[in-house]
């Protein structure tokens, strides 16, 4: 098969930022190999690009002449680990130049409302007819199908429908827009890279390829599977702020110090809040000796974290807290994350042509490396 880009015409026109630092694996990317064509898109298109990219994929973005599709333009970060080659898919030669990488290739993305890539003569049954075994990828907002198909959409507005959104946020506050990490990124983006790869597992099997329909609102209202199980137990309230994860409990929430800043507190086991009573010199406190699973507990708890934590500086909380089981953690800026002991540990941020950015996850070693060392002649 030929390789995407070798092909006349199909030059690469640019190349995308580094995918990250090189890791010290003992074995190659486990998607080595792979060839993916990416039809160029915005947000969770290019996500699962990256994710793909950072794993080992060989990957190129077919991009209109002369633009990117962003608005706000390349990202360095997004856009990393990829060929770029640009082709005019409303011209029938550029159709066909896309046709020839997907005859090479193993799998496609693309993130086009509902019918564009087939009017564009680039739709599944086209990419079939040039490669059977080809994994179709679509990336939408709303999914292939329902009453909302066709319509636009942003981040918040599926949330919005997902119940999502209303979930999130302070009591008796308006709902907040997590970013757009939820929907885009994790409910999209991450959602797709899975199904590729599952499909390309299948394919391997089967010699017949499939398509993977990714819909931020499928994917969202997936990563709700646990809240949806607690309100079928009768866990939740169906309410923001109101709930063991979503600020309601004193417990899981964060905290404004002296100095402004913020620590953050997960203490929801009992041995935890043990500890973070414990370290905050409130173990015989009235209200904060008791079960703190007890939401009539709740209010007067907040009330003494709050005002404790608000006696000291953050960086005086993280010295007392560091190395404990209390789950007590500053509250970085991006800026700040850099520099964090373990996050450095782990190069979790590194700077990548003059761009900080996050490292691709997870990471990958042969199996072998994690068998313990040998203890003496057998």
């Amino acid at each position: 098969m030929s390789r995407p880009g070798d092909g006349p015409g199909d030059r690469p026109t640019s190349r995308a930022a580094g995918a990250g630092p090189p890791r010290d694996d003992a074995v190659a990317r486990p998607l080595a190999g792979v060839r993916v064509v990416e039809l160029a898109g915005i947000g969770p298109g290019p996500f699962c690009g990256m994710m793909l990219a950072d794993a080992g994929a060989e990957v190129t973005v077919v991009r209109r002449p002369g633009g990117h599709p962003d608005a706000w333009g390349a990202s360095p970060v997004l856009d990393r680990g990829r060929v770029v080659v640009e082709h005019d898919l409303k011209e029938p030669a550029g159709v066909a130049a896309v046709l020839d990488l997907v005859a090479g290739a193993d799998a496609l993305i693309e993130g086009f409302r509902p019918g564009v890539a087939e009017r564009l003569g680039l739709g599944p049954a086209a990419c079939r007819a040039r490669n059977p075994r080809l994994v179709y990828g679509r990336m939408t907002g709303w999914g292939q199908d329902g009453p909302r198909a066709r319509t636009a959409g942003h981040d918040i507005t599926y949330l919005a429908t997902t119940g999502l959104l209303h979930a999130i946020g302070r009591a008796g506050q308006p709902p907040v827009p997590p970013l757009n990490l939820l929907g885009d990124f994790g409910g999209g983006g991450m959602l797709l890279a899975f199904g590729l790869v599952a499909a390309l597992l299948d394919a391997q099997r089967s010699g017949r390829g499939r398509v993977v329909d990714a819909a931020i609102v499928d994917g969202a209202g997936l990563l709700a599977g646990m809240v949806h199980g607690m309100l079928a137990r009768g866990e939740w309230e169906d309410e923001r702020g109101a709930n063991l994860l979503d600020g309601g409990a004193p417990f899981y929430d964060a905290y404004r110090c002296a100095d402004g800043r913020f620590v953050a507190v997960g203490a929801l086991e009992p041995r935890f809040y043990a500890e973070l009573i414990e370290r905050l010199g409130l173990a015989g406190d009235p209200a904060c000796a008791v079960d703190h699973l007890d939401r009539a507990t709740w209010p007067g708890i907040r009330a003494r974290l709050t005002e404790v934590f608000a006696s000291r500086t953050r960086a005086d909380w993280q010295a007392r807290f560091d190395g404990s089981d209390a789950c007590v953690a500053p509250v970085l800026s991006l800026h700040e994350a850099a520099e964090d002991p373990h996050n450095a540990a782990r190069g979790l941020l590194p700077e990548v042509d003059g761009v900080r950015q996050p490292a691709p996850a997870p990471r990958f070693a042969a199996l072998a490396d994690h068998d313990p060392a040998p203890t003496g002649a057998p």
